[in-house]
């Protein structure tokens, strides 16, 4: 978890009720050093009800690496509508003034505990464990384009550390490096119960869905043509994104992703924000493709 400077906040500060006039202080620039994890509730909702308890207790599991306030849309309307909340409950996490990640509806426990630990993540948290070093060793073998050796060191790591998250998800990647979906799925389904949830494998799963989107995507020439004769075309744009994501543009891929959003962010059932925050699952939390996106995103949500 990520350590905070001058010990951990006591559990009391961590969790707030805030007004629609507190939103600005206590989210936007409170989340200048840790993220804020944003609970939108209203007192008639009973999946709220459910929903929120759990969420307390994930937050101060994480001891102190992130915070929590609780707005009631009720009571904070013109906020809510700012972020187009159409149903409730709603949670969205900030860092640094913009959205990190979120999601609609109760979730279980494991969930929760999972979208806490994520968020944490992305804002540079980090678990620690005797088996960093060789993971850190068997990522760099992975980005260099070893993925054979990665695969084995990732492999050795399980043996002594089986529920090893980050080595699990490493060995996913790996073989989905080697063109091996198949065995990529395997190893993905076969993750232990425990760690199922983990944000290295959410990140392992999204990888893998656009592996295999990869496999269907078209010509990157032929779709950028289409799509400069008709610009409106929004699933040559969309089947244009997976093309070049698929040949290693991933900036690409978000610029016309973000392009179809800005124009519709509703066509095809929202598909455009769910295939970018499948690309931002992907790549690395602090990787700038995720970073500019995410950030270009939020400004589109907030206009």
């Amino acid at each position: 978890m990520l350590e905070l400077g001058g010990g951990q906040p006591a559990a009391d500060n961590l969790i707030k009720d805030i007004s629609e006039a507190e939103f600005m202080a206590e989210v936007v620039d409170g989340s200048a050093e840790v993220p804020v994890i944003v609970d939108f509730w209203a007192p008639w909702c009973g999946p709220c009800k459910t929903l929120g308890p759990m969420l307390v207790d994930a937050v101060k599991a994480a001891k102190g690496a992130v915070k929590m306030v609780k707005v009631n849309v009720d009571e904070a309307q013109q906020i809510a509508g700012q972020l187009r909340i159409q149903s409730i409950p709603t949670v969205y996490a900030f860092f640094k003034g913009q959205p990190l990640d979120g999601f609609q509806g109760a979730l279980p426990q494991s969930e929760l505990k999972a979208f806490v630990d994520r968020v944490v993540q992305a804002a540079g948290g980090d678990a620690s464990g005797g088996l960093d070093d060789a993971v850190a060793a068997a990522e760099e073998m992975l980005d260099q384009g070893a993925a054979v050796d990665a695969a084995q060191t990732f492999a050795a790591i399980l043996e002594e550390d089986p529920a090893n998250a980050a080595a699990y998800a490493g060995l996913v990647r790996a073989h989905i490096a080697m063109d091996d979906l198949e065995q990529a799925e395997a190893i993905l389904n076969g993750a232990p119960v425990e760690i199922s949830k983990a944000p290295e494998l959410e990140a392992a799963h999204a990888a893998l869905e656009l592996a295999k989107q990869a496999a269907d995507a078209g010509p990157v020439a032929e779709l950028t043509a289409k799509v400069e004769a008709d610009p409106e075309d929004k699933q040559a744009r969309f089947d244009l994104a997976q093309a070049m994501y698929a040949n290693g543009d991933a900036a690409g891929a978000v610029d016309q992703l973000l392009e179809i959003f800005r124009s519709d962010r509703e066509w095809n059932d929202g598909a455009a924000k769910a295939q970018l925050f499948t690309i931002f699952e992907a790549l690395k939390p602090n990787d700038p493709v995720a970073l500019n996106g995410r950030r270009k995103l939020s400004s589109m949500i907030f206009a």
